[in-house]
């Protein structure tokens, strides 16, 4: 279905090209001409910007393209000499387009033409058709039929090649960029490492520590205490305290790191989640083989957060883990069947967030009202 899709955006941003590059030879014919006028060249330059906008928009059909960074007045940062150089190159390449399209529906129609008349028993140019003719223009069919997907999948290729050549960023603006991205990942792991640390803190502070404080005040009446049937329910008390306190400490320390995740893996790891989790948990595992251990790490860390808000606050009746690799990443996606409204800002959200892109990869939420809410990691893996 995805593959299909795909195409026909291929397909439909390749007819588009078609007009598109009429429009920018008719205007290139005008404004060849005023680009010698001072007072008109301001202008030509403007509308070969716009122009140039429409295209990069169209790209989006062909799979995108990176252009230049923003720049002032300029949708896309490329100035006027730059788009009115794309526009100059790129049209040639509409009218190839449009000579692929042309062969590829007159391949269609006359593949329909022989097959109409060979099924009613009809000429086909003035000839009865036959099954040998029939057989040999289906052949001959499949293989023009190729040759065209070949060539609109080049196409499709030289399209954004050329625009990623006339309108893509410097490699000084790239190192920037990359600068930039890195500036901020790493402010950002710095804010989700304080905020884990404050919450583990406030994990021990409410749980681990209430509970060994309480363990001592049993210890300190049983030591006063006279009677033995008094010693030995303070003492059965001081039991139960200590097994409680001892399971918060093992659930913290799980949610600090579990210890399974580097002796049995990602797999084994993720079934724990579905054991322990308040809701019943369904893990869809497609890799084979162990993953690296950053990714791993981070991958289990977004499960284990989506299920917990599905558990607690989203009133889920169930979650679905899905763990695929497409093509070098690895896709983690979580799904459950709650009220919706989770707030990616969040606290848990917000650093998963973080630790992805510390990866350099990519999280988003979609939770709309009524939900359901999809929580969707994908983390570079070679």
């Amino acid at each position: 279905m995805r593959t299909a899709v795909r195409a026909a955006r291929v397909l439909a941003g390749i007819a588009l090209g078609v007009p598109a590059a009429v429009a920018q030879l008719l205007f290139l014919l005008v404004a060849g001409p005023l680009l010698g006028v001072p007072r008109a060249r301001r202008g030509v330059l403007a509308v070969a910007v716009r122009l140039t906008g429409t295209e990069v928009r169209r790209l989006g059909l062909l799979g995108g393209v990176e252009v230049a960074g923003s720049a002032e007045g300029r949708p896309g940062g490329y100035d006027g000499r730059r788009a009115l150089r794309y526009l100059a190159l790129r049209w040639p390449v509409g009218v190839l387009g449009a000579l692929v399209l042309t062969l590829l529906v007159a391949g269609v129609a006359v593949t329909a033409r022989l097959a109409w008349s060979w099924g009613r028993g009809e000429p086909f140019d003035g000839m009865l058709p036959s099954g040998f003719l029939v057989a040999y223009g289906l052949a001959a069919g499949v293989v023009l039929l190729f040759l065209e997907v070949t060539g609109l999948i080049g196409l499709a290729a030289l399209e954004r090649r050329l625009a990623r050549s006339a309108l893509g960023p410097s490699p000084t603006e790239r190192l920037e960029r990359r600068i930039a991205e890195l500036a901020e990942t790493r402010s950002g792991i710095v804010a989700a490492v304080d905020q884990e640390r404050r919450r583990i803190e406030r994990d021990l502070h409410d749980g681990v520590q209430q509970r060994l404080v309480a363990l001592a005040m049993l210890i300190g009446r049983a030591r006063r205490g006279r009677s033995p049937e008094i010693l030995e329910e303070l003492l059965r008390q001081a039991h139960q305290e200590a097994q409680e306190a001892l399971g918060d400490l093992r659930e913290v320390a799980w949610r600090v790191y579990p210890a399974g995740l580097d002796s049995l893996g990602l797999r084994e790891a993720l079934a724990t989640v579905a054991e322990r989790a308040g809701v019943p948990v369904t893990v869809r595992y497609g890799l084979t083989g162990r993953l690296p251990g950053p990714v791993e790490t981070a991958a289990y860390f977004v499960v284990c957060e989506a299920v917990t808000n599905a558990a607690k606050h989203a009133a889920a009746g169930s979650v679905t883990v899905e763990v695929v690799r497409e093509g070098a990443a690895v896709v983690v996606r979580t799904r459950d069947d709650g009220r919706g409204g989770a707030d990616p800002a969040g606290g848990g959200l917000s650093g998963l967030a973080r630790r992805v892109a510390a990866l350099d990869g990519r999280f988003e939420v979609a939770s709309p009202p009524g939900g359901p809410t999809v929580v969707t990691a994908e983390l570079p893996c070679g």
